[in-house]
């Protein structure tokens, strides 16, 4: 087994998702370093006109692709595990899992949120899942983060999860 949700095999791969940026979110910060670059030419004329745009514009493109690095996936081994960027969780130790629609994605995120949980939002991204813990050495009372199919990776952990139970790992 490896320690990353990066290098699994399809083998033990159960569920995998990137949270990648959607094209129409790219126009934004390319437009933002393009007019950032031109404030910078106009303030400093002694530069070389291409030097701010060929820093800033591929700098807009680096971040706009690390923003998009984090993939959630669940795993089958020795020990069934849940990864959501570089956090794990062992299957054995949900409690619950619920769906968060886009309606109720704000009140999950303000009212309701515990600042002990650990949480993956992407605001492009509009459904969460809420997975509550039962691990009594473990503070963190629940994981919620964004997915693009909420319904699935919900089925696929209370399944998951009721086969740990039972002491059968299958899945």
């Amino acid at each position: 087994m490896t320690d990353n949700a990066h290098t699994r095999t399809k083998a033990d791969l159960r569920y995998s998702e990137r949270l990648f940026v959607p094209l129409w979110h790219w126009p934004a910060p390319l437009i933002a370093a393009a007019l950032l670059a031109f404030q910078i030419h106009y303030g400093y004329p002694s530069l070389p006109m291409w030097l701010p745009y060929a820093v800033l514009l591929p700098l807009a493109v680096a971040v706009t692709l690390a923003l998009g690095r984090t993939r959630i996936a669940v795993v089958e081994d020795d020990e069934p595990r849940l990864w959501v960027g570089q956090a794990n969780l062992p299957l054995r130790y949900i409690a619950a899992v619920e769906i968060v629609p886009h309606e109720s994605k704000r009140q999950a995120l303000g009212p309701e949120f515990d600042p002990a949980a650990f949480c993956v939002h992407k605001p492009w991204i509009r459904s969460m899942v809420r997975v509550h813990l039962d691990d009594p050495e473990d503070p963190t009372p629940y994981w919620i983060f964004s997915t693009r199919r909420p319904e699935r990776v919900a089925a696929l952990l209370s399944d998951t999860h009721e086969h740990v139970d039972n002491g059968d790992h299958r899945g």
